[in-house]
């Protein structure tokens, strides 16, 4: 007969557990030793430093590397480079996300997580697309600061019926497209924001070099995206939300770690920079046109187009 030798098991597996939960305390000590002594979060260098870095290359420079770059390179029945750009952005952009909302203290929803990303991913790659479109017509003549309606290109379609399509075209890109990206975008940002609040009496407020230059990168930043991606309503109603998170913690007698403060001064910087923007082409017939309304904001590549292509 074969023996069931169970009591030889025993103290592996009772070994085994032990080093487990033994790795597990050590991974949590780690985590501990790394967040201040009052409590909050320290600041995310490498996810900021990472978004910022994302934004300008991959956002900012898409349209750049678009237009820059040599057709011979990129044929116009192929994809530019500046949509290599857009792939680039349409994966880092949410995984940084993710990692952000992974250190909120703030516990959130899976479902609102997961369901935020997966939007703000469609968004953004039915916009790859319209963009895509759009940055090849206008090595073909298109004006950027004209409706589509307007474009000389476009007058001489035929059939006329055809000009319906490239107006669909223009609504995902500009319309579908950025409301599906940025209003989880925004969303993930002020969840995240939320949860930068402690009730220590000593929490560390000093600003170093770097915070300071992130900021100015970012607000600067988000300024690009409130007046070309056309979604400073969106913006400015995420940063009200902010502020009035902050003035209903400040009366509870909580305080904003540097996280959060760097994202309510990245913001108020960008509102400003969005005034100053709309109040400095205010009298502009020519883009009045294009933005009618009482919320005039022009789009920058609009005004490069315009004044600055030539």
């Amino acid at each position: 007969m074969v023996k069931n030798d169970s009591s030889g098991l025993r103290p592996r597996q009772a070994q085994s557990v032990g080093q487990k939960s033994g790795s597990k305390t050590e991974k949590e000590t780690k985590e501990k030793s790394r967040k201040p002594k009052d409590g909050s979060q320290p600041f995310h260098y490498d996810l900021w430093l990472i978004l910022a870095l994302d934004n300008w290359i991959f956002d900012f420079g898409r349209p750049i590397a678009a237009m820059f770059v040599p057709l011979t390179w990129t044929p116009l029945d192929m994809p530019s480079i500046g949509d290599y750009f857009h792939m680039a952005y349409n994966v880092i952009t949410p995984f940084c996300l993710l990692k952000l909302l992974e250190r909120s203290t703030h516990r959130l929803s899976s479902n609102v997580t997961y369901l935020s990303i997966i939007v703000f991913v469609m968004g953004a790659s039915i916009h790859l697309v319209g963009d895509s479109v759009n940055h090849r017509l206008i090595h073909l003549g298109y004006k950027n600061h004209l409706s589509v309606a307007e474009n000389p290109i476009m007058k001489e379609l035929r059939p006329k019926e055809l000009l319906k399509s490239f107006k669909l075209l223009y609504r995902y890109d500009e319309e579908i497209g950025h409301l599906m990206w940025y209003i989880p975008f925004f969303l993930c940002l002020m969840l995240y924001y939320v949860g930068c609040f402690t009730k220590s009496s000593t929490l560390s407020t000093r600003v170093g070099f770097i915070w300071s230059i992130l900021v100015l990168v970012s607000g600067t930043y988000y300024w690009y995206l409130a007046t070309e991606g056309q979604i400073f309503p969106l913006f400015f109603i995420t940063y009200l939300a902010m502020v009035a998170v902050s003035v209903i913690n400040s009366f509870r007698g909580l305080s904003c770690d540097l996280n959060g403060g760097f994202l309510i001064w990245t913001f108020t910087l960008t509102t400003v920079l969005t005034g100053v923007w709309s109040f400095w082409l205010w009298d502009d017939q020519t883009l009045r046109k294009k933005y009618p309304g009482l919320i005039y904001i022009p789009e920058p590549w609009a005004y490069y187009t315009l004044y600055l292509e030539q």
